[in-house]
């Protein structure tokens, strides 16, 4: 039997998104590819990593706002207490920008990006500590596999591995990880309602601009008023990744297999990794390219159900 995932309520979508609903493969294909791109725009901006947070958060906001201004004159407002979980997933999430812009300064983006998508793993770890749902055999057989991986892209192993501080980049990587698999944790909370893809993260958004300022004033590393050129990469990047990005994101994955789903977003760090090599030239040692590969096939072991994955060849093979 095909695998089953929850069913699709594309007709109660207004006319683009559900166009977008009905093609999730290439919606969630689509997502992946403007979040691959963040690093790079954030590069590109040349500002601190709290003011990368605040801006991104702002210039992707406007279009989130429009689409849940939308869903809430079609179904209503979403109940009290979605909103305060959606600021708080919202907090979370500052938390993970702000961390992983430090993390691209000190080891790249690429890199970065890799070890950012850990959050996998620290899922399936925190809800068998907080929750006391012990992990599947496969994430605990990819916890060393990581491991591996991220000594070898800190560095320890070698003397001229790439990075201002690997060392420093893997630990920030590795708190941008947590950070966002608590967004994940309390943002999936809110998104069962398949028919509002963006209020919930339109309220994320605002929360993550807010909390980015505040640690920014506090910081004294704040810039309220980036230059012209700054400005037009962040507005980029918010545009494509924070709005387009997650929203397109939102739309596909409930709808696609867990196994299509996996694949899908395990493309993003490789193609983060490659980006970066090509247009910022980034210049990664071979043995932290071997600790990329170590990362992503722990993360693939993690959450590609194998036996499904053989079933789907099978059948089309039969077929």
């Amino acid at each position: 039997m095909p695998e089953t995932h929850q069913s699709d309520r594309s007709e109660d979508l207004p006319g683009l998104l559900a166009a977008i609903a009905r093609r999730p493969h290439l919606a969630a294909l689509g997502g992946a590819m403007c979040i691959a791109f963040s690093g790079i725009l954030y590069r590109y901006a040349a500002v601190s990593p709290e003011t990368g947070t605040v801006f991104r958060a702002l210039f992707g906001l406007p279009v989130l706002a429009l689409v849940a201004w939308g869903e809430h004159r079609r179904f209503g407002g979403l109940p009290a207490r979605s909103v305060g979980l959606a600021a708080i997933a919202g907090v979370f999430f500052a938390g993970d920008l702000t961390l992983w812009h430090h993390a691209i300064e000190a080891v790249g983006a690429g890199l970065a990006t890799v070890l950012a998508n850990l959050q996998v793993i620290v899922v399936g770890l925190a809800a068998w500590l907080v929750l006391g749902e012990r992990p599947s055999r496969s994430v605990l057989l990819a916890v060393p596999v990581v491991l591996a991986g991220i000594v070898l892209i800190s560095g320890l192993t070698e003397a001229d591995a790439y990075g201002r501080d690997p060392v420093g980049g893997v630990v920030l990587g590795l708190g941008t990880a947590f950070f966002y698999a608590g967004y994940l944790l309390v943002i999936r909370r809110v998104g069962r309602d398949l028919r509002r893809p963006a209020g919930p993260v339109a309220i994320a958004t605002a929360a993550t601009a807010l909390s980015g300022a505040a640690a920014g004033v506090g910081l004294g590393t704040l810039d309220p008023l980036p230059p012209a050129e700054s400005l037009a990469w962040l507005a980029i990047l918010g545009v494509t990744a924070q709005s387009a990005g997650y929203l397109l994101i939102s739309l596909s994955l409930p709808r696609l297999p867990a196994v299509l789903t996996s694949m899908i977003l395990l493309a993003q760090p490789v193609v983060t990794v490659g980006l970066s090599m090509v247009l910022l030239g980034e210049t990664p040692s071979v043995a932290q390219l071997g600790g990329v590969a170590l990362v992503i096939g722990g993360i693939a072991l993690a959450t590609v159900p194998v036996a499904r994955l053989r079933a789907s060849f099978g059948s089309v093979r039969a077929g």
